[in-house]
């Protein structure tokens, strides 16, 4: 799929939200587009590596961190199983780790940071609800695209 945020945003600007842009892409794929699936935690990845662990069948993995900059909610291990299970992306409203390995995966990964810290394992955290980046309202199912200008939600696949 080939898109561009901006002419999106000049196209069909009424239909869309545009995340505060403080988003870092640290993936190997500084474009990426798909469904959302979302999470929303809080210095818990446990949500985050059942979803990756599923298939992604091309969605982007939205999850809302709170936007906690004191551990990494992805790293790695679990960008690797994104990719091996058909993910676009990850967007983290919050930090992730590893970066230096994810850069060389073919996976969209967007967060606020690095942090070397991993998160706690508690089980906590909700999968599949509507959630808030700054800027936007993620519902399951609306289109995220990412690329180098920002991010921006429809509630239906624009290209």
């Amino acid at each position: 799929m080939s898109f561009k945020t901006a002419d999106l945003c000049d196209e069909f600007s009424a239909e869309l939200q545009i995340a505060t842009p403080i988003f870092k892409s640290f993936g190997g794929r500084s474009a990426f587009a798909g469904p959302a699936s979302t999470i929303k935690c809080f210095e818990d990845n446990s949500c985050v590596k059942e979803a990756v662990g599923e298939p992604g069948n091309g969605r982007v993995l939205v999850v809302d961190g709170g936007g906690s900059l004191r551990c990494a909610l992805l790293g790695d291990l679990l960008a690797k199983q994104a990719v091996d299970r058909g993910w676009s992306g990850v967007i983290v409203y919050g930090c992730v780790r590893d970066t230096a390995d994810m850069a060389g995966f073919n996976l969209g990964v967007a967060a606020l940071a690095a942090m070397p810290l991993r998160s706690e394992k508690k089980g906590e955290g909700q999968r599949d609800v509507t959630i808030q980046i700054p800027g936007a309202r993620v519902r399951p199912g609306d289109w995220v695209y990412v690329d180098q200008d920002g991010v921006i939600v429809a509630s239906r696949k624009l290209t």
